[in-house]
């Protein structure tokens, strides 16, 4: 077996996030993967993510993950960074509904997978746009 160091998984991950790759999502994270999301609310199990990541991706189907700075501790990595995309409306990008934040993602690798990925953000924008209507 290939072994990955847990910057190249979590930089995987991100590639696989950004080429809107579920496939290649769900291989990465690990049976028992854990979610955190910005507010605390946490979701876990593979399949379980699959069917949010789909879901996400239908309200905000350009969603992309800037990185701008990787930090590793043994198995854990800290990206930061910009997370940006436009919330749809009737299926629509429209330009007013567009967003980008500053953000931070910690992660756990396990075996050459994410076994955690949790969310650091202000997401109060993108929820402003989505209570207006898009």
């Amino acid at each position: 077996m290939t072994e990955y160091s847990p910057t190249s998984v979590a930089l995987a991950f991100v590639e696989a996030i950004n080429g809107h790759h579920l496939p290649a999502m769900v291989q990465l994270m690990t049976e028992d993967h854990l979610f955190i999301d910005s507010l605390g609310a946490q979701m876990r199990g593979r399949q379980e993510m699959r069917a949010a990541w789909i879901g996400y991706t239908v309200m905000i189907p350009d969603y992309h993950v800037a990185v701008e700075q990787v930090l590793t501790s043994g198995d854990t990595v800290a990206l930061f960074g910009k997370a940006s995309g436009t919330c749809t409306t009737d299926g629509k990008l429209l330009p007013k509904n567009r967003w980008e934040i500053p953000a931070a993602w910690r992660l756990l690798v396990r075996d050459g997978r994410i076994a955690e990925w949790q969310v650091y953000a202000d997401n109060e924008p993108v929820r402003s746009i989505i209570a207006a209507g898009a």
